[in-house]
């Protein structure tokens, strides 16, 4: 099985894997490019510079996942919650970290010697996996390949794929709502205002910010140091960043220095993109208005006929289209994108004053995928472009009490903690 992920996204490549309960591989590369046209190598043996990652199944479970980079970077990370990141320098290289799996071979090695408790070895392990899924699924661009084979061994944990999916999915809407303040898992904080921040918050919760913050650590390293996940990290430095106390390094020399994972800073922070196609001012200046704030990047275009030309261009994640509009209707334009491979599992919702049994039977019909009818409000749009797009219901919480609910209690993780092995 493989193909490209216009044509199916992750989440149902993995669905299909668990119904199936097959067992071997799956290779995902990438696309740097924002139009996709790079070569990728099908031999499940990433040979260019564009992200990657392998998940390994067995029958039908998730057993391991990680990107495709041989370095030992992510688990030092995860050995370092431990207090255990120096315990790899002079580790034997073990026969399983020849494959696809180098990461898993040196952990494995540390349980062999003892160093690491099989417990400890779980809570990485689905770390890992959870980390790697959260990357794939905020993936919109790229190439992918399944092969069946043998089962990478031995197991430390065997995860059910529906339940992950739902948990990280969600973990994936959140993570949108940080945007446009917080792009990059790869961005690194660090304190631009001392003075001001420490007037601001309590001692505990400025020395948790001072400790982390310096401008060479990413924010998904700070998760993995304190066993959280991104999100919730995201959320906590969120009304810092907010209010100007907390800004980020350059993500791209950060990662340099830092020693982060590879993910691409294209792959995840890419805003979704959504057109909306109407020759109404008012209507595309609403859903301007609506989309913009919530973090979402929105073109509306009141010419069908250059419409049918700009989306191409611009690979939109959903489209809204009016059915009325001069020259071409909403129903030709539909027609025509179903029409082409690029557009074919790409949302498409009719917009219309009407609200009529017949409009919505040829809008299936044309191949449409929802119906809105105007007018709508704020909720209603949300929503559906929540439905059909994957994405997470907007943020309405006040962004003192995320402050106070996520630092305080989630960031000031005690190092015994981390150290004992225990779950968060």
């Amino acid at each position: 099985m493989q193909g490209e992920l216009n044509e199916i996204d992750v989440r149902s490549i993995l669905q299909l894997v668990e119904l199936g309960q097959r067992t071997g591989e799956l290779y995902v590369e990438a696309y740097n490019s924002p139009w996709g046209l790079l070569r990728r190598d099908r031999t499940l043996k990433p040979a260019s510079h564009n992200p990657s990652w392998f998940v390994f199944f067995q029958n039908g479970s998730i057993i391991y996942a990680a990107d495709s980079s041989p370095n030992l970077s992510r688990l030092r990370d995860y050995l370092q919650a431990f207090g255990l990141e120096h315990t790899l320098k002079n580790l034997s290289i073990p026969a399983i970290a020849t494959i696809n799996a180098p990461e898993y071979g040196h952990l494995w090695a540390l349980l062999e010697n003892h160093i690491l408790t099989p417990d400890q070895g779980r809570i990485i392990v689905k770390s890992m996996i959870r980390e790697t899924l959260f990357d794939l699924l905020s993936l919109h661009q790229g190439s992918f390949i399944f092969e069946i084979g043998p089962s990478l061994a031995p197991q430390l944990v065997n995860l059910n794929i529906e339940p992950l999916l739902g948990l990280i999915m969600k973990q994936v809407q959140e993570w949108k709502q940080l945007s446009p303040h917080i792009q990059s898992p790869s961005q690194c904080p660090i304190i631009t205002n001392t003075d001001q921040l420490r007037e601001t918050v309590k001692a505990s919760t400025f020395n948790t910010i001072r400790k982390w913050a310096d401008g060479r650590t990413t924010i998904r390293q700070l998760a993995r140091y304190l066993r959280r996940d991104i999100v919730t990290v995201g959320r906590a430095l969120h009304p810092y960043v907010q209010q100007g106390l907390v800004q980020f390094a350059v993500a791209s020399e950060a990662a340099a220095s830092s020693g982060a994972s590879s993910f691409s800073q294209a792959l995840i922070d890419r805003v979704p993109r959504v057109v909306c196609i109407d020759d109404g001012l008012t209507l595309r200046k609403t859903v301007e208005g609506i989309l913009s704030q919530y973090g979402y990047e929105v073109t509306a275009i009141g010419n069908p006929l250059k419409a049918l030309s700009l989306v191409f261009q611009l690979k939109p994640d959903l489209i809204l289209c009016d059915i009325a509009m001069p020259e071409l209707d909403g129903y030709e334009i539909c027609a025509m994108l179903r029409k082409s491979t690029l557009f074919r599992q790409t949302p498409i919702v009719m917009l219309t004053g009407k609200d009529g049994f017949i409009d919505r039977v040829k809008a299936r019909m044309v191949g449409a995928t929802d119906y809105l009818t105007k007018p709508f409000g704020e909720s209603e749009l949300l929503t559906l472009i929540e439905k059909h797009a994957g994405l997470g219901k907007p943020n309405r919480e006040n962004p003192n009490t995320l402050l106070a609910e996520a630092l305080d209690s989630e960031l000031e993780l005690d190092v015994s903690e981390a150290a004992s092995g225990t779950p968060s």
